[in-house]
């Protein structure tokens, strides 16, 4: 098995928004805002390759939005899906499965794109995965979530035949080296891929922690669904994730790909940051 960190570039989102309840003078410290109360976050896809398949876990923002929608995000960086493939010798038509941990906007919109008036499926021979409830919450969005859910990012995927559901259930085993976790705090169903990588375990964290300056426990999105449900759901797999020694890959985090935590006199915090590459 092979895994590759995918850098698809930058966007910026409310600093308040990331960190919830906890006071700017406090994040700022660790995320620092611009002008705007922005700050800048990572959209860090993964890529693992094994027996045979081709497996790219999230897709970015893409490129398909129009320059308003974009606007609001200030995309940045010169990374993107189809360079950082090339980098490392692999094209959009090698990948066989994209798997979406959720259908929020900054995870599957680059899982489509625009060609005329058409959209297609970027990932053209590849299966794309999600699960029955969270594709239903997503294709029927309650009207606070519904502006990350765009049907433009969503129906191409089932349309063109090429979707397929896994079981929303704890225990599913996506490959044999790839095991599914569920989180249902910061919206319904999302998945997280526990992947069995050089006799180590690295659990792709998705939003259940956006990047290392939201490990302590009180620090959860205001974008969460149910953040109790979340805080909950954090405590419990921050235990584990101590315990059995699991290095979490960060898909938002603007600075550190992967890390791994201790548990210290002030709770669970940072013990390494490091890239995936030094695995």
């Amino acid at each position: 098995m092979n895994l590759f960190s995918i850098d698809t570039g930058f966007f910026k989102l409310d600093g308040g928004a990331m960190f919830g309840v906890v006071p700017k003078t406090i994040w700022n410290k660790t995320n620092p805002a611009d002008e705007n109360n922005l700050c800048t976050w990572a959209l860090r896809c993964l890529l693992v390759e094994d027996e045979g398949r081709l497996i790219l876990i999230d897709t970015g923002v893409g490129d398909k939005q129009d320059a308003k929608f974009f606007g609001h995000y200030y995309l940045h960086g010169d990374a993107t899906m189809d360079k950082s493939l090339a980098a490392l010798g692999f094209h959009r038509d090698d990948i066989t499965d994209v798997f979406l941990t959720h259908l929020h906007f900054d995870h599957v919109g680059g899982a489509v794109i625009r060609e005329g008036e058409r959209l297609l499926p970027r990932f053209k021979n590849a299966t794309y995965w999600s699960n029955q409830q969270h594709w239903d919450w997503a294709v029927n969005p309650n009207e606070r979530e519904k502006a990350s859910f765009l049907k433009e990012n969503i129906l191409p995927i089932q349309e063109s035949g090429q979707l397929k559901f896994v079981a929303a259930e704890s225990g599913v085993q996506f490959t044999e080296n790839i095991h599914i976790r569920f989180a249902y705090g910061h919206t319904d169903a999302m998945m997280l891929p526990l992947i069995n990588y050089k006799d180590k375990q690295i659990l792709y964290m998705a939003d259940m922690l956006p990047s290392v300056g939201h490990i302590p426990l009180p620090y959860v999105m205001a974008y969460d669904m149910f953040p109790l449900t979340t805080l909950t759901e954090k405590k419990i797999l921050l235990t584990e994730l101590v315990e059995k020694e699991i290095v979490l890959f960060l898909e938002h985090d603007p600075v550190n790909e992967c890390c791994t935590l201790q548990q210290t006199e002030k709770g669970i915090r940072l013990k390494d940051a490091f890239k995936l590459a030094q695995l």
